[in-house]
């Protein structure tokens, strides 16, 4: 039985009664099939509504070819008068982003003659795909256009047209499509095929943001946001504005400025402490000239910092340079090395005695241990250890 599409003939309708005319328990619940649905089914990129019918929850809404089905947790008995109630604030934000991705999508293929090859509604941001490159740089001009269809408050023209009449209508396809089509125009910016739901005029959409434009696979995929999603996204966004312009006390449009000379600040910073860090470890690594096997402890070194100086103090000592720094949580960070040596056994005997793990290449081995400070002195009493 083919399914009333009433989501064709008023997309605002929130509202309707129906007789059920099937149910089906499956693995996931009970398809409920009714005489007719303001339920629009999950379908070419845009999700399937939300709702209740007589008060249970609406999981899915799909399409079995003509019909439309609806999932529930619990059954309705066939015969059953149905009272269906759709989520209009989220069938709404869907006409919203649906809409607006028509509007970039007929820009680029009038600029460009590239076509949506792909549409996907994500719950942060919407992306399309289209089967060419678009330059990045474009993405304003594009972006001031698509916003033009919305100043003007077009009213949107949606019909199925004849078989006759069908040849003549110009319309975005990648195919030839068997009648019936139905043909969703926003004059003067783009006419597709399309068979979902949109605003009845472009001023419904309120605003349109293209985030950003990047090359996928042979093509390219534009991010973007419409409506009121998308006005809440940039409200967000405009708060951690505030919070960055007051912590760089610059203004609300220099706040990237100030943040490229943080960047160059620390950069510099770092620079400079890490020509002291390799002073200050020249001088430690020092003490252990020519003393052979040394152990150092530290606390408070990355990786990094582990590993330089144990590098220096190996090429001071002579001998094999074993440097461990204490971190925030009680454990020691360690790295061992050796000059033309191998500590691969070594390495494996004290992590079995110090309850840790490590590894790397013959002669440096690194990684990490629990036993206190104590044990590890224990441990390495053989070696020097400078004060």
């Amino acid at each position: 039985m083919e399914t009333n599409k009433l989501f064709y003939a008023d997309c605002r309708l929130a509202q309707f009664s129906a007789v059920v005319v099937d149910c089906a328990e499956t693995k996931q619940g009970f398809e409920v099939e009714l005489d007719q649905t303001a339920f629009y089914p999950e379908g070419g990129g845009q999700a399937a509504d939300r709702g209740t019918l007589n008060g249970i929850e609406v999981l899915h809404v799909h399409e079995d070819g003509e019909r439309v089905l609806h999932r529930l947790a619990q059954p309705l008995a066939v015969g059953e008068a149905a009272a269906g109630v759709v989520d209009y604030a989220h069938r709404f934000d869907l006409m919203q982003q649906h809409t607006g991705e028509h509007i970039v999508s007929g820009i680029i293929n009038k600029r460009y003659g590239w076509h949506n090859v792909g549409f996907h509604m994500g719950v942060q941001s919407i992306t399309i795909d289209f089967d060419g490159i678009i330059p990045p740089e474009d993405l304003p001009e594009l972006e001031r256009l698509a916003n033009e269809a919305i100043y003007r408050n077009i009213p949107l023209h949606i019909w199925t047209p004849s078989p006759e009449e069908l040849p003549d209508v110009a319309y975005r396809t990648k195919r030839a499509l068997p009648w019936p089509v139905r043909i969703v125009q926003v004059p003067g910016f783009d006419s597709c095929a399309c068979c979902g739901i949109h605003v009845e005029r472009t001023g419904e959409i309120g605003l349109i943001k293209l985030f950003s434009c990047v090359r996928f696979r042979s093509g390219s995929r534009i991010e973007m946001l419409c409506g009121r999603r998308c006005f809440d996204f940039l409200s967000r966004s405009h708060e951690q504005n505030k919070l960055v312009s007051a912590a760089f006390s610059a203004k609300l449009l220099e706040t990237g400025e100030a943040a490229a000379k943080m960047n160059e600040l620390l950069e510099s910073q770092k620079h400079r402490i890490g020509q002291l860090e390799t002073q200050i470890f020249a001088a430690r690594a020092g003490r252990c000239a020519g003393r052979g096997d040394s152990l150092l402890l530290c606390e408070g070194l990355d990786s990094v910092g582990v590993r330089k100086l144990a590098d220096l103090t190996a090429e001071s000592c002579g001998g094999t340079a074993a440097v461990f720094s204490e971190n925030t949580d009680g454990s020691f960070s360690y790295c061992l090395i050796r000059r033309d040596g191998d500590l691969r056994s070594f390495n494996k005997e004290m992590t079995a005695t110090l309850q840790g793990r490590g590894g790397g290449k013959p002669e440096c081995q690194m990684g990490s241990v629990r036993s206190d400070r104590e044990s590890i002195l224990k441990h390495f009493v053989s070696f020097y250890i400078p004060e």
